[in-house]
């Protein structure tokens, strides 16, 4: 049997911290306000996919499958109780335009969307409320969560960003 190598070099960090958002070169206490404050000249280096008004929406640095999302408010708000109209309309139209983006580019077979509301419920980012886009495939759970503790995710965030960006820009040209 020949050994074959998977390469994911970008797992490197969250492998080699107990604590993901503490590998982030980024203002230890949210990334997420880190990347909002940040000029949108480093949005591809934040992998930043888009900002609105009241939202912004980013690569996860550390996702479960190729094309993992997160929908955020720009305010740092940790109770969905607390936004207002305006961000809740953006954020969801923001899911809708993500969902309709990742089907067109990456072909997924399905989603999971979701909230993880508080720590307990697994939260990463338990103070700042964020959705979670999860484009999922037929047969896309396999032996290496299993048996070997890691998911193999095909596509490099640059080249997932890259992709995306290119489509949100041709969807914005005038035909």
């Amino acid at each position: 049997m020949s050994h074959q190598q998977l390469w994911a070099p970008w797992r490197l960090a969250y492998v080699q911290h107990s604590d993901p958002a503490e590998s982030q070169p980024l203002k230890p206490n949210c990334f997420l306000c880190s990347y909002r404050d940040d000029n949108a000249a480093n949005d591809s280096k934040n992998l930043v996919v888009l900002r609105g008004e009241h939202s912004i929406v980013v690569l996860n640095r550390f996702p479960y499958n190729n094309g993992h999302l997160l929908i955020a408010p720009k305010k740092h708000k940790a109770d969905l109780r607390d936004l207002n109209d305006a961000e809740l309309l953006e954020t969801n139209h923001f899911l809708q335009k993500m969902i309709g983006l990742l089907e067109k580019t990456i072909s997924p077979d399905g989603f999971n969307v979701g909230l993880n509301l508080g720590r307990v419920a697994g939260a990463g980012l338990p103070g700042h409320l964020h959705w979670h886009i999860v484009p999922r495939w037929n047969g896309d759970t396999n032996f290496m969560p299993i048996l070997g503790e890691a998911k193999v995710i095909p596509q490099a965030l640059d080249a997932l960003q890259e992709l995306l960006s290119k489509e949100m820009s041709s969807e914005a040209e005038p035909a």
